[in-house]
């Protein structure tokens, strides 16, 4: 397989073999900014061309020389420059005209710091999710006592879409059973300021905080039951009396014979 009459074949041993170019374009401020070309091959991205202010960056991992990739290069410029770039900015205006009450629209995330134990470490699981947002960029950070936690230590953070055309993300923290403040924090388009969420939890006691709530429970058992066995008392009490008393009253109203 070759990429062009002018560079040297790919090495391919198999039948079938995927090559694959992607073209996409950007505007902002109703103003077109950057074009890029992506080509692939076999899975793996092989050049990478971009237009952005009439200059172009182009990259490669297949260790063409210069003399080399010239001719294919420059016929890739001129494609991308007088063919793509024009139709594929009017389309996205198009599209845009069509589409504008929905793709400009705002939507606020709903925000919720979970905390969760982990079985397999033992420890706890802090996850920070926004969700039900739009449009789709979002700044999620995560805070340890006040101070933003590394990179290195959180997880997940991709981008996912809902059934409704919003989106959704969520980073997550793995922690070991001690004290501290957890805080979410988010921004985006539709919120005026950021918006935190905070944790507050005693990891080394992680039920304290359903025992109040369990005990408010037993307690009105408790008095339920309590009252229920005094009525039931009180009325066999009175049950037993009524019955010792009846046959005297029977008794007395018998005329003597």
């Amino acid at each position: 397989m070759r990429r062009s009459n002018h560079l040297r074949p790919i090495n391919n041993t198999e039948s079938h073999v995927v090559y694959q170019v992607m073209n996409l374009c950007e505007q902002r401020d109703n103003k077109p900014t950057q074009m890029i070309m992506k080509a692939a091959f076999r899975g793996s991205t092989t050049d990478e061309l971009r237009f952005l202010d009439g200059k172009f960056t182009y990259q490669n991992s297949l260790n063409y020389t210069a003399q080399e990739i010239k001719p294919y290069l420059e016929l890739a410029m001129w494609r991308l420059e007088t063919v793509y770039y024009p139709a594929c900015i009017e389309t996205l205006q198009n599209c845009l005209k069509k589409r504008g009450t929905q793709v400009k629209r705002k939507v606020k995330p709903r925000v919720r710091l979970i905390q969760k134990a982990n079985s397999d470490s033992g420890g706890f699981r802090v996850s920070c999710l926004a969700t039900g947002f739009y449009p789709r960029h979002i700044n999620l950070t995560l805070f340890r006592d006040g101070q933003p936690v590394s990179d290195h230590e959180i997880t997940g953070g991709d981008l996912l879409p809902n059934g409704d055309g919003t989106y959704q993300m969520r980073k997550s923290l793995e922690i070991s059973a001690d004290e501290h403040k957890y805080t979410c924090s988010a921004t985006h388009l539709s919120l005026d300021n950021k918006l935190d969420v905070t944790l507050e939890y005693d990891h080394g006691e992680p039920f304290k905080s359903v025992i109040p709530s369990v005990l408010t429970v037993l307690l009105a058992l408790m008095i339920v039951f309590g009252a229920a066995a005094f009525i039931w008392k009180r009325r066999r009490a009175d049950s037993l009396k009524n019955g010792y008393s009846s046959p005297s009253n029977v008794c007395a109203k018998i005329p003597p014979s």
